[in-house]
């Protein structure tokens, strides 16, 4: 049985140079190709907002499946490239998690945990290349 939790509702126009909206109006931002010098921010830079939010509380639910809590400092750098290929655009993805006192083995064996409970890695799996890394 599935049950609907949360739907993300926004506007955009403009494409890469224009704006998005959500319908509760809580994310109202401009947008810009990226690497560009304009204001505001680029669909890459969202999507490892999004994704690294998640990723970390995937990484709370996978050590609390082991009694274990994560750092208060614990933080994941994702970087998503957009890539051309001979295939087009595509992406790409690094998530880099710091979980400070957590030992090397287990914090390796907390990050793959998290990669199979995140939805946005489930979403990606197969898609683009990922790459994990404790650092």
């Amino acid at each position: 049985m599935s049950k609907v939790i949360y739907t993300g509702n926004t506007n955009t126009t403009g494409g890469r140079d224009g704006a998005s909206r959500s319908s509760d109006g809580r994310l109202d931002i401009k947008l810009t190709p990226a690497g560009s010098s304009g204001l505001g921010t680029n669909p890459e830079q969202l999507f490892a907002a999004g994704w690294s939010a998640c990723f970390l509380g995937a990484i709370g639910k996978a050590a609390a499946e082991r009694q274990l809590r994560v750092p208060a400092a614990a933080a994941i750098n994702a970087e998503i490239d957009l890539v051309l290929n001979d295939d087009g655009y595509v992406l790409q993805a690094r998530l880099n998690a710091k979980l400070p006192g957590i030992e090397a083995g287990l914090a390796k064996s907390l990050v793959e945990g998290a990669h199979e409970l995140c939805p946005y890695s489930k979403a990606t799996r197969g898609n683009i290349a990922v790459e994990l890394n404790v650092v």
